[in-house]
């Protein structure tokens, strides 16, 4: 994939119902207005195409809240305005985020003529009790049955797993996570549940009525994880992410290697040219400064040489490639920002790796990626800046 491909993001806030451990659900809607959304979301994309001329598309992205409850007409509209600013590579990536509902799936067929060739379904459990405790709409059985709908429609398909759930054992786990690589799919997200603040489970969490694996068990749910997915032919290329060679997620590498994505619609961040940009969250804030900008930008930073060098540090080791401290240093106008006395510790516990110019976490110190980012990257700030 080459770095100098673009990548767009599309996010659409629209969720069907409340989550429990998200914070949009001040954007649940009972309807939207489709049109002014399509003619909002092609004015916002036209403003991005006009800041990144001359580029081409390697991969697009349509995610956010239910994007594949999007008609598909409107995907057909961003898709064609899309290549008509900048073009597509010829091996082009368009995914579509799905939940998998009967609804969503009967409405395959018609993305995968508007031009979306790969679905990221978030299926989050094959249990229907751990589904109930994530407030998912849909149960085991519609989820099994939107996968199948999804590995007959579209070429490559990907789907989420939520793990280290409160009480789940791990031979549980494994249980599981045997039945989803059994589905022979290119792709696995394979994610440990986090609490995040401000959401029900928070508040849950805080009152002592949740309590998720930690310590030990949630080292052995990963590293079982990471050792069972491998032996199926899906290592993990990221911390979370698991894919057959050459099906990994070419719109998530971007991010990943720090490449220029643009961003549209509301909340969406964007990398380009040195620029963070962000759009403004609340549907109608956004609407509104479309209408008023002919884009829904709120915030566009210039970032220094030493804030994009440290940013693509922290997300390039999150990759079982690593980063290559060449470019980084290229980056940052001289120096890469790490701590090498650090980087040669880690390296004697055998934490990372140095192969020439590349620095890597090994797979030992894949568990401990949170502590070891803080020690190698001086000043960092371990979040993602991805959308």
């Amino acid at each position: 994939m080459a770095l100098d491909n673009l990548a767009l993001y599309v996010h659409w806030p629209f969720c069907v119902s409340r989550c429990p451990y998200c914070d949009f659900n001040s954007h649940v809607r009972a309807s939207v207005d489709q049109a002014a959304w399509k003619d909002a979301l092609l004015a916002d994309l036209a403003h991005e195409a006009r800041e990144l001329p001359g580029r081409r598309l390697g991969s697009v992205f349509f995610g956010g809240g239910t994007p594949s409850l999007m008609p598909p007409a409107t995907v057909a509209a961003v898709l064609d305005a899309a290549e008509r600013h900048w073009g597509f590579a010829d091996d082009v990536e368009i995914t579509l985020e799905a939940n998998p509902s009967s609804v969503e799936a009967a409405r395959f067929a018609d993305l995968a003529a508007a031009g979306v060739n790969r679905v990221s379904l978030g299926l989050q459990s094959l249990d229907n009790a751990a589904l109930r405790f994530l407030a998912r709409a849909h149960d085991v059985a519609e989820g099994q049955a939107a996968l199948d709908v999804a590995q007959a429609v579209f070429p490559r398909v990907s789907f989420d797993l939520i793990y280290a759930l409160p009480g789940q054992t791990l031979a549980a786990w494994q249980a599981e996570l045997a039945l989803a690589l059994a589905r022979g799919t290119e792709h696995l997200s394979l994610y440990q549940l986090t609490i995040e603040p401000g959401t029900r489970f928070a508040t849950e969490a805080a009152a002592g009525r949740l309590t998720i694996p930690d310590g030990d068990a949630a080292a052995d749910l990963f590293e079982a994880t990471r050792a069972m997915a491998a032996t199926a032919g899906l290592p993990a290329y990221e911390t979370s992410n698991h894919a057959r060679a050459g099906a990994e997620s070419r719109h998530n590498l971007t991010y990943w290697r720090y490449g220029d994505y643009a961003g549209v619609g509301p909340g969406a961040h964007g990398r380009r040219g040195g620029l963070a940009t962000q759009r403004r969250r609340k549907p109608e804030n956004w609407l509104a400064a479309v209408a008023r900008n002919r884009h829904g930008i709120e915030v566009e930073d210039a970032l220094d040489a030493y804030q994009r060098a440290t940013e693509a540090l922290v997300m390039g080791l999150r990759l079982r490639e690593g980063v290559d401290l060449t470019r980084i240093a290229a980056l940052a106008g001289g120096v890469a920002p790490i701590d090498d006395a650090a980087v040669t510790r880690l390296e004697g516990q055998g934490l990372v790796a140095r192969e020439g110019s590349w620095l890597r976490v090994t797979e030992a110190g894949a568990l401990l990626l949170d502590a070891i980012l803080p020690l190698v990257v001086r000043d960092a700030v371990v979040e993602n800046p991805a959308p």
